[in-house]
């Protein structure tokens, strides 16, 4: 069966369009800003699969000038209502090309990749969003943890779905985001560390950290396994030294 992007859909992007920072996806942001102060120079900055804004308006709150691109129509017609001054814009299957090369110092993707099924699919999207780069530019590729799709978290529920338990790599799994009305499933592909470290060899990048954002018990959240399994994965890529 096809893999289809769940998040091309009216009613859920005005659902998702509706979510800020609760819960889980507080550890998604917490430390984004201090990883982004410590890896990237200059305030120019692109936000792939940007959905309804949120990731492009916090890069915004961060000093940057920021373009959100993504796929889905309904997602950009959101982020435009949301946030009419913004730079939105809607690219057919992560194409880039309007783009000139070399002139962002950051590349943004938020659960973008969650959401791209296959390598070669993977590959080709890092690959043109690494030709963005300035020759000091970095990626902040911010994903969900295999461990997701296997555990109850403050803010997704992934109870209905035991064949989560036995995905492999590529393999589609599902859960319920419990912030917003929408309670249809979500569908995502799952892609463990080692998958992604062969992806990123293949973009001709390099990982030059990995952060597994974990919760506090003193933060204002009911916290399930947050507090010792971490639910996202944040990695800070370059180009590797051979693409420079």
């Amino acid at each position: 069966m096809t893999f289809r992007n769940v998040y091309e859909d009216s009613e859920r992007a005005k659902a998702y369009a509706k979510l800020e920072f609760p819960g889980t996806y507080y550890l998604a942001y917490r430390d984004l800003p201090a990883i982004i102060k410590e890896h990237v120079q200059g305030t120019k900055a692109i936000d792939f699969g940007c959905g309804t804004g949120r990731s492009t308006w916090f890069l915004r709150t961060l000093g940057f000038d920021v373009v959100g691109v993504d796929i889905a129509d309904d997602m950009i017609k959101q982020a435009i209502k949301n946030d009419p001054e913004g730079d939105y814009q809607i690219v057919e299957d992560g194409d880039l090309s309007r783009f000139e090369s070399s002139i962002f110092n950051l590349a943004l993707c938020v659960f973008t990749f969650d959401n791209i099924p296959t390598m070669e699919k993977k590959v080709t999207c890092l690959r043109e969003i690494a030709r963005l780069l300035t020759d000091q530019g970095r990626i902040v590729n911010l994903v969900s943890s295999p461990d997701i799709y296997k555990n109850e978290w403050a803010s997704f529920t992934t109870q209905n779905f035991p064949e989560n338990k036995v995905a492999k790599c590529g393999d589609r799994v599902k859960c319920v985001m419990t912030d917003v009305d929408d309670r249809r499933p979500v569908e995502d592909v799952i892609w463990p560390d080692e998958a992604y470290q062969e992806t990123y060899r293949r973009a001709g990048l390099e990982a030059i950290r990995t952060y597994k954002p974990l919760a506090k018990r003193s933060e204002p959240f009911q916290w399930k396994n947050e507090t010792t399994i971490a639910p996202w994965v944040i990695y800070v890529l370059r180009r590797a030294r051979s693409q420079r």
